[in-house]
């Protein structure tokens, strides 16, 4: 039964949990009143019957000495005895009328003896034979003689019924009352929680799974204090947090798709190229042998185009994952003399681009792997000059702050359409989607560049300046942490440093 009692209470709502709680609560702190409040009031109306047997006996003990018996002054149903006293025996005198006695004297004799040995007044509540409680009054009238009184109490026994059944009715109604809207008071102090509750639920039942599953609910209600008013908040705020965070896990899982998609495709191409020049040669290994070098030349450049692909994906896999060191070899070099070295190759490789070279005379060092970077400004001056027109001036310009060394590498071309400008960063963009991989690349090198850029804790960015420019803007600081030691796992310095052609 015990058991039963406590599954159902653990099944009741917090509401009505907390409801009986305080019923209960008020029960005891109502008994406790009640039972006081009852004691005092016997106590009172005690106190009050014993000073009414006090006067009516100094008025009766004047009518006692001077007449010898009671005459008048006596109360309905009250009972009176004089006793003569001899050698301290009490002796009951003759009552003035037969009603003063009540048929069991012997209470009343027991008061008369106890008020001879103490000699003072003495009272008691005896039970009468057949009348009920009385309240006993026993003093010395004169030397002698003693008078005992008796009044009834059963008027104090009405009277504290009463005032129970007053308490129990009154305490009743208001613990009900405090019951039935003290639950709804706290069920509507409560609806907040249940708003969360009701939210938890929907998410619950929310797929989460989708690769576009966001959490649109949250929990509106407001009240309940500040105490609920800040969980809700806490609550809406990791919807919030859990909301982000699957926004970021599918926009991760959208580029992972589209990264493996355009990596299948372009290894694709490659492999394709190499099946179809394998079978060539093989056929003019038999029929045409002043063809094989032509085709084994073209099986050569399929396979070193798709090392270097290969050699990308890897290099972006070891700066994407936290867990594994970047793959730099940091030392003190001249930023400088490294874009000079750049802007002489470009000069060999793209005759037909004017180049324009802005630095200083004075070194320029920064902490950095200088492969890295060279590899980085490669990248942007073959971009400058595989999308622009023969004859487009290409200039170069470093710039030097107290914090930061920048490098800007400018062309006078078409520029990036608007369309491409956000995504000219991203792995396997390319502005013209029809342009020839045998005079692109893969769509990997600015992607190359930024996260190597970014390993060095600098930034890149796109910007465009006049009409028909376009300036690329390479930053990296000249203070840098001592955590930018040489790291272990580096890759080889020669090992995807092929400038291939971004966007």
């Amino acid at each position: 039964m015990i058991a039963r009692l406590r599954r159902s209470y653990r099944a009741m709502r917090l509401g009505t949990r907390l409801a009986l709680g305080l019923g209960a609560l008020a029960l005891v702190v109502f008994a406790v009143v009640g039972t006081s409040l009852t004691m005092y009031m016997r106590d009172y109306l005690s106190a009050q019957l014993d000073d009414q047997l006090g006067l009516a006996q100094v008025a009766q003990s004047k009518s006692i000495a001077q007449n010898g018996t009671l005459q008048g002054k006596k109360y309905y149903h009250w009972y009176y005895a004089v006793y003569d006293v001899s050698d301290g025996t009490p002796v009951l005198r003759k009552p003035e009328e037969s009603g003063d006695l009540p048929a069991d004297i012997a209470p009343l004799t027991s008061v008369a003896k106890a008020q001879i040995a103490a000699g003072t007044e003495v009272l008691r509540t005896e039970d009468l034979t057949g009348e009920g409680q009385y309240r006993l009054r026993g003093c010395a009238v004169e030397p002698g003689v003693v008078l005992v009184s008796g009044a009834p109490t059963n008027s104090i026994d009405a009277t504290v019924r009463q005032l129970v059944t007053v308490q129990v009715v009154a305490f009743g109604l208001a613990l009900l009352a405090l019951v039935v809207f003290g639950r709804r008071l706290l069920r509507h102090g409560l609806e907040p929680l249940s708003d969360m509750a009701h939210t938890a639920h929907g998410i619950a039942s929310h797929n989460l799974t989708e690769s576009a599953a966001r959490l649109p609910l949250r929990a509106a209600k407001r009240g309940g204090g500040p105490e609920v008013e800040e969980l809700r908040t806490a609550f809406n705020t990791m919807l919030e947090h859990i909301d982000h965070s699957l926004a970021v896990r599918a926009e991760a899982e959208q580029r992972l798709r589209r990264f493996v998609a355009d990596a299948s495709h372009e290894l694709r191409t490659p492999l394709m190229s190499v099946r179809g020049y394998a079978d060539l040669f093989q056929y003019a290994a038999a029929n045409e042998p002043e063809e094989r070098e032509r085709h084994l030349a073209r099986l050569r450049a399929e396979a070193a185009r798709m090392g270097i692909l290969l050699d990308d994906l890897l290099l972006l896999a070891r700066l994407d994952a936290a867990e594994v060191e970047t793959p730099l070899r940091l030392e003190r070099a001249d930023l400088t003399e490294l874009v000079r070295e750049a802007a002489d190759a470009f000069r060999a490789a793209h005759a037909d681009h004017p180049l324009t070279v802005t630095a200083g005379p004075d070194p320029v060092p920064v902490r950095l792997d200088p492969v890295r970077i060279r590899q980085v400004l490669d990248n942007l001056l073959t971009n400058a000059a595989v999308h622009t027109p023969t004859g487009t001036p290409v200039s170069v310009a470093v710039t030097v702050t107290a914090d930061s060394a920048s490098v800007g590498v400018t062309d006078h071309g078409p520029g990036v359409p608007a369309g491409d400008r956000a995504g000219v960063f991203d792995r396997f963009h390319r502005v013209d989607k029809a342009r020839s991989r045998d005079r692109g690349g893969s769509g990997l090198g600015l992607s190359v560049a930024r996260a190597l850029v970014e390993a060095h804790g600098g930034t890149i960015s796109l910007a465009d300046g006049a009409t028909g420019t376009t300036v690329f803007t390479l930053t990296l600081p000249r203070k840098q942490a001592g955590s930018a030691a040489p790291r272990r796992g580096a890759a080889n310095p020669a090992t995807g440093q092929d400038g291939a052609a971004d966007d």
